[in-house]
């Protein structure tokens, strides 16, 4: 008994002990206008004792020492250390934003290149959490990004199916990473952001690298890259429930839930939601899912390991095209595909399945990341990742006779897509950091034609297919199409994929794209000078295999396997004139593989190699200067980027008065774009926040190129040299500018508002025509946030309130043309200066949305 009340003793002095020794430190992180930052992390100094804030900004931390210092981070902020002496109330914490991304809580972090990883700068614009989840309601994200510089975002018609350009290259030119996992489709690096639609749920910041980038992969973008960075791993248990409505029925739910890092280490973060709308476009109508999984486990300081899987599986029904006249007779909600033919059964547009296309598609992705601290001088982090992608464009095809229904076809593109990429990272000294790292991926697509939906049959036979006449057969005797495998729905197009090329037609082929690569950083800095060097080197391999339009009946055949070995160089250095100012230079030269559609002949009929076809050039100079200061900040970039010996291909009429089927490879083409951007960041008043930018860009194609014209068998028709000197380059607009405010009315409730300027727009059509200009165009959105203050002690931490409406003056502008004719002699025939027979879409009108989210 006696030894038993000692052992008790002993345990209650140690318990006190700790107790005694623990210093309990609390206080509230705040924003630049005094806005509490909920999920904030707060960090005791050299070690991993850390707590987040609450949804009022509020901590609590049990320190082991009688002093020491806590950091404060939150995405988009400036890190800081905050010291303490004995246990104690710090106060108010404000955090000063910052233009990279800080201390973010997520896996990788080493292969994620973010701008803050290295001192010298670049040009660069981040969307933080906060802004993406007010803004975004329905849109994709280009539209999020529009106020940042030399961005420009179309809307496409349909959902998802936005396109963004960047200081004038298209998204195909500009690299999206997902937690440091590249995303552009390795075929021809398109981005479809129907497959994506969810990652503005899942993104906790965005940050848009124009030019050269920090990135060390060997992707060679020449427009910039833009990083999504999703939190893997949340410090602190809660979640959040929201619920939002929008114009034309649009409705959308959202779930999610965190655990927070349990004693074991093991941490798990979950989202799920739920989208469909009509559309703004007539019978544009669609509905989509959004999952989100995240494990996080932390076995001890120097490991963390996380698996996440995400996807949006989608539908929505296409927007069609049109002449600018359409849409001035029918309104800019026109929708050609909505129109009733002759001998045409319309049935299906009044049901909402088609009436002209149908997109359908689900591509889940997982990946698997490490970060390994090795010591306090080195880390090495790793991503393995892999997508499987399938889905279909499908439309209705109808008897050519009798105009009846018959099935929906699909034009299939799946894929397989595996692979790692790893970054070991060494502080040599205290001035010189190494990283090196491999990049590896094999890309397996799909393509073919399929009956998706059987309407008014029961089966296709492929040589007597009413609605089509030129199309070969499987193995050169008559076959039939009777199974649907997985329809028009998504999820069942995941699980039930058509493997059988008995049952495809027009066209069945696959590629196989295997690349491996090799990249490097050495950063040297010491006192007011850094810079930096990088290079990587990468090779591809291509291998086309044809299963339909074979020369040995039943078997398919293979092309040679097509092997490009590119390099990119980069180089830079920035001087810290004084704590205020700062310059920098930068300088990059890439070889640049062509992509797998400019290898081949075509797409779809052969495995023919496209002559001519080789690395692209491309050198980029970049200088800029930055200051910084309490109530003003600024960036000026100034750019120089030649992109030579470019392939460009178009499928298009041979010319506007001849509608015979024709597709264009134009090869040697040479594009310069040249420009300025300017950034401002004010604090003027307190609770007012007011940002702008200015970009300058001059565009333009530089000598003639060749261009290749084919038939629809595939077969050269003609040769001939194109001269595209001082064309204007189209797309994007050449002058953009945008003002957004910020102004905190009252302790609960903010007022934004963003203004946007577009000017020098031309159209963006066969280069060979000369571009047409658009006219200039202005909009402006506004926003309302109301976050009431709740009691303590409940279940809801927070409530917020959040109200969009986007071009709230219902501008009407034309945001693209596809055809590039000349202003008609009568003016009855043009509109502010544009002929209506080009081909074109105008912009949205006044769009709103609304939401509610409880905090918890």
């Amino acid at each position: 008994m006696k030894t038993f009340k000692n052992v008790l003793l002993v345990a209650l002095f140690f318990v006190t002990a700790t107790v005694l020794g623990q210093t309990k430190i609390t206080g509230t992180v705040v924003d630049e206008m005094g806005e509490p930052l909920p999920g904030a992390n707060v960090v005791v100094k050299g070690t991993t004792n850390g707590s987040a804030t609450d949804f009022d900004g509020k901590f609590i931390l049990n320190a082991s020492s009688e002093s020491g210092a806590v950091v404060v981070s939150f995405v988009g902020y400036t890190n800081k250390t905050v010291s303490f002496s004995g246990a104690s109330d710090l106060g108010t914490i404000a955090l000063e934003p910052s233009n990279v991304l800080e201390e973010i809580v997520v896996t990788a972090s080493g292969v994620i290149d973010l701008a803050e990883d290295r001192k010298t700068p670049v040009a660069v614009s981040t969307v933080k959490a906060a802004e993406i989840q007010e803004k975004a309601g329905a849109w994709d994200l280009p539209e999020v990004l529009k106020s940042t510089p030399s961005v420009q975002a179309v809307k496409g018609g349909a959902f998802g199916e936005g396109q963004m350009y960047l200081r004038g290259f298209d998204q195909t030119n500009t690299a999206f990473l997902l937690n440091g996992q590249p995303i552009n489709g390795m075929e021809d690096g398109k981005m479809y952001w129907s497959n994506w639609q969810g990652v503005m749920d899942v993104a906790n910041a965005i940050q848009v690298q124009r030019g050269l980038g920090s990135s060390k992969l060997a992707i060679s973008s020449v427009g910039g890259t833009v990083n999504i960075v999703t939190k893997t791993i949340d410090r602190k248990e809660g979640g959040f429930v929201q619920q939002m409505v929008g114009n034309n029925g649009y409705t959308k739910s959202t779930v999610s839930y965190s655990t927070g890092v349990s004693e074991k280490g093991w941490s798990f973060t979950g989202l799920f939601g739920h989208w469909q709308g009509d559309g703004y476009v007539d019978n544009t109508h669609g509905q989509g899912q959004t999952y989100f999984l995240s494990v996080g486990y932390q076995p001890n300081e120097n490991n963390v390991f996380n698996f996440m899987l995400t996807g949006a599986p989608q539908w929505h029904a296409a927007a069609g095209r049109g002449d600018v006249k359409d849409f001035l007779e029918n309104g800019i909600r026109f929708n050609d595909w909505s129109t009733p033919v002759a001998n045409h059964d319309n049935t299906l547009g009044n049901t909402g399945l088609y009436p002209g296309g149908r997109n359908v598609y689900h591509k889940p992705v997982a990946n698997l990341t490490w970060d390994w601290t090795i010591n306090n001088k080195s880390s090495l982090s790793t991503v393995l990742y892999g997508s499987l992608g399938r889905g279909a464009f499908i439309s209705l095809q109808t008897d050519r006779n009798t105009g009846a229904a018959l099935y929906g076809r699909g034009s299939n593109n799946n894929h397989n897509w595996f692979g790692l990429v790893s970054n070991y990272n060494n502080e040599l000294n205290e001035n010189l950091t190494l990283n090196v790292g491999a990049d590896v991926r094999t890309y397996n697509g799909i393509h073919f034609r399929s009956a998706n939906d059987f309407i008014g049959v029961n089966s296709v036979d492929v040589n007597t297919d009413p609605t089509r006449s030129d199309y070969s057969t499987f193995i050169g005797e008559p076959y039939t199409l009777n199974n649907t495998f997985g329809g028009i729905n998504p999820w069942s197009l995941l699980f039930n994929s058509n493997d059988d090329h008995r049952q495809r037609f027009g066209y069945d082929y696959e590629e196989v794209i295997t690349y491996y690569g090799l990249f490097g950083q050495l950063e040297y800095s010491k006192d007011a000078l850094s810079a930096f060097f990088q290079g990587a080197i990468s090779n591809q391999d291509h291998v086309r295999e044809e299963f339909l339009r074979t020369q040995n009946v039943g078997q398919s055949d293979k092309s040679e396997t097509i092997s490009n070995l590119g390099y990119n160089l980069k180089a830079g250095l920035a001087y810290e004139l004084n704590e205020n100012n700062k310059v920098f230079a930068n300088a990059g030269y890439y070889s640049r593989q062509p992509y797998h559609e400019d290898l081949f002949l075509t797409d779809r009929l052969a495995n023919d190699l496209a002559p001519g076809v080789d690395n692209q050039k491309i050198l980029g100079l970049e200088a800029g200067y930055q200051f910084k200061s309490e109530f003003v900040s600024a960036n000026l970039n100034v750019y120089n980027t030649e992109w030579r010996n470019r392939t460009i291909s178009n499928v298009n009429r041979e010319n506007f008065d001849t509608p015979e089927f024709r597709s264009f490879k134009t090869q040697g083409v040479t594009q310069i774009h040249r420009g300025a951007e300017l950034e401002l960041f004010t604090n003027p008043l307190p609770g007012l926040k007011v940002n702008g930018f200015l970009s300058y860009g001059d565009w333009k194609y530089d000598g003639n190129g060749t261009e290749y014209a084919y038939n629809n068998t595939g077969a050269l028709v003609g040769t001939s040299e194109v001269s595209v000197d001082g064309f204007e380059v189209g797309g994007g607009a050449q002058t953009n500018a945008g003002i957004s405010a910020a102004y905190k009315v009252l302790p609960s409730l903010t007022v934004d508002a963003n203004w946007n300027y577009y000017d020098r727009l031309f159209s963006d059509a066969q280069i060979k025509f000369a571009p047409v200009e658009l006219p200039s165009y202005n909009l402006t959105d506004i926003g309302i946030t109301f976050k009431p203050t709740l009691k303590e002690g409940t279940f809801i931490k927070g409530l917020q309130f959040r109200v969009n409406v986007n071009n709230v003056f219902d501008t009407l502008y034309l945001e693209r043309l596809q055809e590039s004719r000349a202003a008609s002699s009568d003016p009855a025939e043009n509109w502010n200066g544009i002929n209506i027979n080009n081909r074109g879409r105008f912009g949205y009108g006044r769009t709103w949305n609304a939401s509610i989210r409880f905090n918890f």
